[in-house]
């Protein structure tokens, strides 16, 4: 007889999950599942609204999932709902429509809120004011592209990753964006000062202000910000995008623990076994929030683990690589980042070049790559990144290493890569796995993300599937 397994969230995590569970519960002998999702539109690629936002995708093109999805693998999809309340005891959720149900085993992948900074004007009691839209779902990214206007000056709150992304967006689109900033430098969680003053000279050259280590003080709709400094920065629009915070408020009042996020062991169990929580909403001491890899990881560990397909499964972590995707920006950090250059206990390499928007840091310990920051420099971002995904010793010529150029001992292309080698980071697709779907009948770039993933998640591999699909579509038409 089948468990009844619940997933609350039908986001990236949740619908990962599912589309997890079918794969190796096809017919849905082991498990009878439901999902339960708070937006009515089909799971979506967070992580590509940016592009969205930028116009070099349509929103339909970041659906994970298409409208029949659920029908077609059995699995009682329930959307525009949310869940009211949590019974342990009863093993049952109550719904927003009234109804409830009972499980087994129950998943929670509730994701993240945005956090809204305490600006004054900024939030009423309904949520933001006019005039603000926060920058986290596809109906959010909507409202900014209603209120979008060529010339028009927009204000964004926060210049982490999403904001970053958010603005080089709207100055895609023609709009005179300002980026405010409470820190010294941009994206301080993933960069260390020198790199951020890089990137924000390059913002520069592409039309994004930076108004760096001050905070908004008040909001005034339809103006802008006026700024703890006294300064005014106008704006028609102020999109947020100052952080998110795991949503565990379902978990709170469950008496789940709770530690920033959801606290999981390495079976993704919340300290209710019977209770599990993946994605951004989960605490596990080996991830870092906010990224696609772990999310997608741990699906695929839970569904073994709940499936029965390898009962020794465990989730041990994810290495962080992060990717800013913004039109004629090319940034990648992984690892350790903020690693001084005169650290005694590892090797450090720096290269700036702030005229031409390029810097380049490489951290190693015993020759192996444990931390960069490589800004304007796609070809030494990718062997990098491929040293540090596989573990191995670095060439002797770092310098080499960082300038990305040949000699280094990395494949120049990725059809040169080892059939072992990472091509899609956010889905763990291997190049074998790319030519094995290839050999299984899938015959360019669109069939082999439809059936490996890959290019799914950031979108920075997407070029690499490319070219491996034209390199075997050459020397192997047939798939052999």
């Amino acid at each position: 007889m089948s468990r009844r397994v619940v997933v609350v969230g039908y986001g990236m995590a949740g619908s990962r999950l599912a589309e997890q569970l079918r794969r190796r519960d096809p017919g849905g002998e082991r498990v009878a599942l439901t999902v339960i999702g708070e937006e009515r539109h089909p799971a979506y690629n967070r992580v590509l609204l940016s592009a969205v936002l930028g116009g070099s995708l349509r929103p339909e093109s970041v659906l994970l999932q298409n409208s029949d999805w659920a029908r077609e693998h059995g699995v009682d999809l329930r959307t525009g709902v949310t869940v009211t309340a949590l019974d342990r005891a009863a093993r049952t959720v109550a719904l927003s429509d009234g109804s409830t149900v009972d499980y087994d085993v129950l998943v929670l992948a509730t994701g993240a809120r945005p956090w809204l900074p305490p600006v004054e004007g900024l939030t009423t009691e309904e949520g933001l004011a006019p005039g603000a839209v926060a920058f986290r779902t596809l109906d959010d990214c909507q409202a900014i592209l209603d209120a979008a206007r060529p010339g028009a000056p927009v204000a964004v709150l926060g210049g982490g990753l999403l904001g970053l992304e958010a603005a080089r967006g709207l100055a895609h689109r023609g709009c005179l964006v300002t980026v405010v900033h409470p820190v010294g430098h941009l994206m301080e969680r993933q960069l260390d000062p020198a790199a951020g003053r890089v990137l924000a000279a390059t913002l520069a050259t592409l039309g994004i202000e930076t108004r760096l280590g001050v905070t908004a003080a008040r909001h005034l709709p339809g103006d802008g910000l006026k700024l703890a400094d006294g300064s005014h920065v106008p704006a028609d629009q102020v999109v947020v995008s100052a952080g998110v915070r795991p949503d565990t408020a379902l978990a709170v009042a469950a008496g789940l623990t709770v530690d920033r996020g959801v606290v999981v062991d390495d079976a993704l169990r919340t300290s209710d076994p019977r209770v599990h929580a993946i994605g951004d909403c989960a605490h596990h001491p080996g991830t870092v929030s906010g990224l696609v890899a772990p999310a997608w990881e741990q699906a695929a560990v839970l569904a073994d683990l709940l499936t029965g397909t390898d009962p020794a499964a465990r989730y041990r972590g994810t290495p962080v690589v992060t990717r800013l995707k913004a039109r004629d920006v090319d940034l990648a950090a992984l690892g350790d980042v903020h690693t001084d250059v005169d650290s005694p206990d590892a090797e450090v390499l720096c290269v700036q070049d702030i005229t031409r928007g390029r810097y380049a840091k490489l951290v190693l310990r015993e020759d192996r790559v444990t931390g960069a920051i490589v800004l304007g420099a796609p070809d030494a971002a990718a062997a990098i990144t491929q040293l540090y995904d596989r573990g191995i010793p670095a060439p002797a010529d770092r310098l080499a290493l960082l300038l990305g150029r040949a000699g280094t001992g990395q494949p120049a292309s990725p059809v040169d890569l080892p059939a072992s080698a990472t091509v899609c980071r956010c889905n763990t697709v291997s190049k074998r796995q790319l030519v094995a779907a290839w050999r299984g009948g899938a015959r360019s770039p669109g069939e082999l993300a439809t059936a490996t993933r890959a290019t799914t998640g950031c979108g920075g591999c997407r070029d690499a599937v490319r070219v491996i699909a034209d390199w075997l579509s050459t020397t192997d038409p047939e798939g052999t």
